[in-house]
């Protein structure tokens, strides 16, 4: 059973006598950002108001839903376009983010960096001491922080999720091969030694509570994973629409955002710090050293960039288009690691609301 979430219009639309007003480009619009003290108002803008195809606004939800979703939001400019929930999901269910957690962790660290707690440049043993892997000693001391945010730290990713030194084994030198590989977590340990406090500590007071995110990490084998409400999901993505700002606020400073959402090593091209990059050349999956040539999402809008998770957990950030897009759920088809079929179906389906 799909419900649907109506929300009032709690802004005025300033409409200019021209008949083809509701057209107007919207990108043109004032940023919106809902407050960050808990309250649950949040601004929003109909499809109608937008110009936008009504007629593929059903086709979308009957595909979500066929394809197992719990949860969808559009916002535009910040506002919420769609905000629908299905198969029980509510507005308030927490969900797991999977590995689109991994930009939680990319966007901490920047933030400890900017506050001099650590320097990416840095070899992770200056924080975590000596044999935090079983690489030989002068294989280990090449790993740096901006190696597990790029995924080419060189150790070995086929030995399962594991991140207790015995799991972790060298393969390459690092910055040599990339590979989607858990030790990026080891960066939430890096955090936690330079700040002197535990990883949720200094997550909740240096980004969750700054953006009115709600949730918590959850330990997992020796993972931590992120569980929240869908509108919390939307909140984060929002911040990375405006580049690590929130209501005038930097939270995490631009430089850093932009290298993180660029390619942050020549092997994998649609890689960034923990982010997925769209309308790249090549791309690498998880699981394989193979190069695949083209754009990950080729029905996407190229300058996207995407946090994914098992089983279809999706943040889809959109500069061009001034959007953000999030989608929680099951697994649409197979379960899979990140990235699947799933997103160009859907994004052929999203197209057609706007275009």
């Amino acid at each position: 059973m799909r419900q649907l979430v109506l929300l009032p219009i709690l802004f005025v639309l300033l409409v200019s006598c021209s008949s083809d007003s509701a057209s107007a480009d919207p990108i043109e619009e004032q940023m919106y950002f809902p407050p960050s003290d808990g309250n649950v108002v949040w601004e929003t803008k109909s499809i109608a108001s937008l110009g936008w195809n009504q007629n593929a606004v059903q086709p979308l939800l009957d595909y979500l839903e066929l394809k197992h979703s719990k949860s969808f939001i559009v916002l535009l400019n910040g506002r919420i376009v769609m905000e629908n929930y299905f198969n029980g999901h509510t507005a308030t269910s927490p969900w797991y983010w999977a590995s689109a957690g991994k930009t939680l962790t990319s966007t901490v660290t920047g933030i400890a960096q900017q506050e001099g707690l650590l320097n990416l440049n840095d070899k992770v043993s200056d924080y975590l001491g000596p044999g935090w892997t079983s690489a030989p000693l002068a294989k280990e001391n090449l790993i740096t922080c901006k190696n597990l945010l790029s995924m080419n730290s060189g150790l070995d990713d086929t030995l399962g999720d594991e991140v207790s030194p015995a799991n972790l084994q060298y393969v390459a030198d690092s910055g040599t091969r990339w590979a989607y590989h858990n030790v990026y977590v080891k960066l939430q340990d890096v955090v936690a030694s330079a700040s002197g406090q535990t990883w949720s500590s200094y997550f909740n007071s240096k980004l969750r509570d700054r953006i009115g995110m709600t949730g918590t990490w959850n330990p997992n084998g020796g993972l931590s994973v992120y569980y929240s409400n869908s509108r919390s999901m939307a909140r984060f993505g929002l911040l990375a629409l405006n580049k690590g700002e929130w209501n005038t606020t930097q939270v995490v400073n631009e430089a850093y955002f932009n290298a993180a959402t660029s390619t942050s090593q020549n092997i994998n091209l649609g890689y960034g710090y923990l982010w997925w990059l769209n309308g790249k050349a090549s791309y690498h999956l998880p699981q394989t050293q193979l190069q695949i040539n083209g754009s990950i999402i080729p029905t996407a809008p190229n300058d996207m960039f995407m946090a994914l998770g098992k089983n279809d957990q999706k943040i889809y950030v959109i500069p061009s288009k001034k959007m953000v897009i999030i989608r929680m759920g099951d697994a649409a088809d197979n379960v899979n690691l990140a990235l699947s079929d799933f997103d160009a179906t859907l994004w052929q389906k999203i197209k057609a609301l706007y275009e």
